[in-house]
């Protein structure tokens, strides 16, 4: 996955991916040292209407944050590594090539 070789490159640990919470999914779950980082990935070809970060609804939204505030409770609410969570965006565009470009966006969910 590019944007978990993205993170990563960025100093990130990656905790899982595709991760199941109940009935939701995490895309990605890091570590970024005392945090636990929770990113939603979108992904845009080269003729989308819209671009990734727009493509995210208040719901979407609403269903991540939900899914890592349970994660949270069950896996590292007692972890005394963890002092917090952040909810991060990363978007990969293709160009027409097909090569990815990531848009990584922290804190905006």
């Amino acid at each position: 996955m590019a944007v978990a070789s993205d993170l990563e490159r960025r100093g990130l640990a990656i905790v899982a991916t595709n991760l199941r919470v109940g009935r939701l999914e995490l895309d990605v779950v890091a570590k970024d040292g005392d945090t636990i980082v929770v990113v939603e990935v979108r992904t845009r070809g080269p003729t989308a209407w819209q671009t990734g970060m727009e493509s995210i609804a208040r719901v979407k939204a609403k269903r991540v944050r939900a899914a890592g505030e349970k994660l949270w409770r069950q896996r590292f609410l007692r972890d005394p590594t963890v002092n917090r969570m952040r909810f991060d965006v990363a978007v990969v565009t293709f160009d027409p090539n097909g090569i990815p470009t990531i848009e990584y966006a922290r804190g905006v969910l």
